[in-house]
């Protein structure tokens, strides 16, 4: 039995430099057998549930194309109201029913945690799809692939990081995956959004340099790659102090221009206004291919913890 079968993915600090090398590799391959037009059937056999406690395009589609592409079936989930979870029912419980439908579990819930108490409940693998603003492990691989395809390295970049840092579960993972490369960062956030302490000590402690600043156009002078993100409306309580952040930065065109000449722009997605759509023709402009990107890496991932690669 391969070490993956029966994996669960639930932070993206769980990985060792070797096991992500595995996960890009495949995904790469992945990639090219649908460039190439070829039918796959990795997944013969085997279904795939996605249950989606919290509102969702890109994370359940691409899963579930993954799946797909890989000769496999799917059963999903795609809003509380719809599950027994509007009636009482324990997500230990819900869990416990869906093991005898699935192979394969993917979640994404509301509270930190979910996903761990999850793969409690189960010996099938659970992939984690976010767990309110705590990690979102899949998407830092498929940003990590992003990054690999659009710079052709990872180590000696400078990584710049903008917006909700605060509780955005996409750059909590980027950064912790990151950690194992020889990266520094920067990361740019309103005071009241800045990157989670446990996570700056985290990097520290990995010896990963850190500069703060909570200006966009200084932030971005040497980065190599800009990750975007909005600022999250669902994770305040209270909507005055959204309204007060919600337009703390906005890329536009001018000022990706007085940026380092080259730098790739990501966004993990939806886009509100932080990003103008001038900015869209621009050639380093990566975030709707790092969306594409979601399909071979979470092909790889479903296969890998499948016993199927």
């Amino acid at each position: 039995m391969s070490k993956w079968t029966a994996k669960d993915v639930l932070r993206a600090d769980q990985f060792t430099k070797e096991e992500i090398a595995t996960i890009l590799e495949l995904a790469g391959e992945y990639e090219r057998a649908l460039s190439d037009g070829r039918t796959l059937d990795v997944m013969k056999g085997l279904v795939l549930s996605t249950l989606f406690f919290e509102p969702s395009t890109r994370t359940r589609l691409s899963f579930e194309t993954a799946m797909l592409r890989l000769g496999g079936g799917v059963v999903s989930v795609s809003e509380a109201k719809s599950t027994s979870a509007s009636k009482g029912e324990s997500l230990h419980d819900t869990i416990r029913t869906v093991e005898g439908y699935a192979d394969v579990i993917v979640l994404r819930h509301p509270q930190i945690g979910a996903a761990d108490e999850a793969a409690r409940a189960t010996d099938k693998p659970v992939l984690n799809a976010g767990d309110g603003a705590g990690q979102h492990p899949t998407q830092s691989l498929l940003d990590l692939y992003t990054i690999t395809k659009e710079t052709g390295r990872i180590d000696t970049l400078t990584v710049a990081l903008a917006g909700d840092l605060k509780n955005g579960r996409t750059v909590h993972s980027l950064a912790l995956l990151l950690a194992n490369y020889e990266v520094q960062f920067v990361f740019i956030a309103p005071p009241a959004l800045r990157m989670p302490d446990a996570i700056c000590n985290e990097l520290d402690q990995r010896g990963v340099r850190i500069q703060q600043t909570d200006d966009l156009a200084t932030g971005i002078e040497q980065a190599d790659v800009l990750y975007m993100t909005r600022i999250q409306r669902e994770r305040f309580d209270d909507p005055s102090a959204y309204d007060r952040l919600k337009d703390s930065y906005v890329l536009t065109r001018d000022l990706v221009e007085s940026a380092k000449d080259g730098i790739v722009v990501m966004h993990p997605l939806p886009r509100v206004n932080e990003i103008a759509t001038d900015v869209d023709d621009y050639g380093k402009a990566a975030y709707f291919r790092q969306a594409a990107n979601g399909v071979p890496v979470r092909m790889a991932l479903l296969a890998l913890v499948s016993g199927r690669a």
